[in-house]
């Protein structure tokens, strides 16, 4: 149990330590995972950035992903999206509707501002949690398209099948806790509020400055 996302992140940059040297290049996946990301980006003397990622949600259950897309349209469909009612219909719905909330974050975020270049370095993607892994996944295949020297997946909490199957997508996964009884990941948080769209942009101007 974390007492916050930035105690998490304490414990995170502590894991990742011997990254600190590399100048690792640290991509948050909105909007959770932003002040995380900015505490290692701090404590590793790395670069802070987004990679933008949307879940393609269950029909009738918003918070359950049946897969993920990223801003170029790659799409991961999870193997359980048919057997909670995802017809190949509702998915590519889901993925247009994913795709226009990407674009409009991507301008709201990083308005007039390249993405950081991947090419070469440590890249280090961070969430807040694994449930299902679908988003991970497709952050870090999009990453991988960028040629990154060392793709490392970095998370305080997720579930043993997701941390399992991200570790498929990656060079490397730190992930502290993966209880065998996982639930959602804001059970392993004694505090877990959500963000909001200024927060987020803040925290990037902080980080830039």
């Amino acid at each position: 149990m974390f007492r916050d996302r930035l105690e998490a992140a304490g414990q995170l940059a502590d894991a990742l330590a011997h990254y600190r040297g590399t100048q690792p290049l640290v991509l948050a996946i909105p909007r959770g995972a932003v002040p995380m990301a900015a505490v290692l980006a701090q404590r590793l003397e790395g670069e802070l950035d987004l990679v933008l990622v949307r879940k393609l949600h269950a029909p009738g259950a918003p918070e359950f992903a049946v897969g993920a897309v990223d801003e170029g349209g790659w799409t991961y469909v999870a193997p359980h999206a048919a057997a909670v009612g995802a017809t190949p219909a509702y998915l590519e719905e889901q993925r247009e509707d994913q795709l226009q909330e990407l674009a409009r974050r991507r301008q709201r975020y990083t308005p007039g501002r390249a993405r950081a270049d991947a090419a070469g370095r440590v890249v280090i993607v961070v969430d807040d949690g694994l449930a299902t892994g679908a988003t991970m996944v497709a952050a870090l295949h999009a990453l991988r398209e960028r040629g990154p020297q060392r793709l490392v997946c970095a998370v305080p909490v997720g579930s043993p099948d997701a941390v399992q199957l991200v570790a498929g997508y990656c060079d490397d996964v730190v992930c502290l806790q993966a209880p065998p009884h996982f639930g959602s990941v804001g059970q392993f948080y004694m505090s877990f509020p959500q963000l909001e769209d200024e927060e987020v942009i803040a925290l990037l101007a902080n980080a830039a400055a």
